[in-house]
């Protein structure tokens, strides 16, 4: 059957099958008029004369952009990859073809973005901000021992303000979490994060505590702390410290995996901290570290 044809029939069966709205009707039709043009600019007519390298092509086009057409963003081509998935589809329910050529097609990369992280030093000027003295109040004292966590065990916000008392007194030097999907992990948290925690559950805990929950980190009502009041005890340390960067909770996760495998850590280490389920997730990170190895490069080799 010829392609064009097929097309007509799909975009009918789009309109009165599945009721599609005018407006996705109009982009399915122009997506896959391109589609056509292409095809007959490659003399191919009919949906039998497709194979999965002729979609990979088509989509490599929409991204270097031919026949004077503009390139596409990788985004906009992955969404014209959709369309033509669902017109091979199509064709396969169909029975006009036996093997849908266009399904293992992968849409083109979009990138991913470098996390924003911090270097030690400005972690270590965020945290010293906060007050320990006989002067801290316990919401000082409170903030201290949360960024703490934070930056040493790399625990998402969810994580730190969901933790319970027991999680950090079942195990010496090792912290239980309960990430995503309610899957728990033990981090090792040092030293520093220790005594800041210890701190915490001695002179300020009692002081925020109206015995009504066993969270680990209270508001100053007695209640669990919110993600949004962890946020703003992170951002009132970063106005104290004089850190510029537009940073969140986050940041310090980032920075916890950064500096890990700028020491040496091996990247699956770093993949069960974070309690990736993937070690590709975790990868991003020795992207921002080989980064870190180009600008030291380009700054000290003479011939650079």
């Amino acid at each position: 059957m010829r392609v064009r044809d097929l097309a007509r029939t799909w975009l009918t069966h789009l309109a009165v099958e599945r009721g599609l709205s005018s407006n996705t009707l109009s982009s399915y039709r122009r997506d896959i008029e391109r589609y056509c043009d292409w095809l007959e600019a490659a003399r191919i007519g009919d949906i039998s004369e497709i194979a999965t390298a002729t979609v990979e092509a088509y989509v490599m086009d929409l991204r270097r952009g031919v026949d004077g057409r503009a390139p596409l963003s990788a985004s906009s081509a992955g969404r014209a990859l959709i369309v033509v998935r669902g017109l091979h589809k199509f064709a396969l329910a169909e029975g006009l073809v036996r093997v849908d050529v266009a399904a293992d097609v992968s849409p083109p990369s979009t990138g991913r973005h470098l996390p924003d992280t911090l270097s030690v030093h400005e972690v270590e000027t965020l945290i010293d901000a906060i007050p320990t003295s006989d002067i801290a109040t316990p919401v000082d004292i409170r903030d201290r021992a949360l960024l703490e966590v934070l930056y040493g065990t790399g625990a998402r916000i969810s994580e730190a303000v969901g933790l319970m008392v027991d999680d950090v007194t079942h195990t010496p030097e090792v912290l239980r979490i309960t990430g995503k999907g309610s899957k728990q992990r033990m981090v090792p948290y040092g030293s520093m994060a220790r005594a800041a925690v210890d701190d915490y559950l001695v002179r300020a805990r009692p002081a925020l505590s109206k015995g009504r929950t066993p969270a680990l980190f209270l508001n100053q009502r007695g209640g669990p702390l919110s993600r949004q009041s962890a946020w703003a005890a992170l951002k009132k340390a970063a106005g104290r410290a004089g850190i510029a960067k537009d940073i969140s909770p986050h940041t310090l996760r980032h920075s916890f995996a950064t500096h890990l495998l700028e020491g040496g850590a091996d990247v699956r280490v770093v993949q069960e901290l974070l309690g990736h389920s993937s070690v590709t997730t975790t990868q991003i990170y020795t992207h921002v570290t080989a980064e870190n190895l180009r600008q030291v490069w380009r700054s000290a080799h003479p011939r650079a």
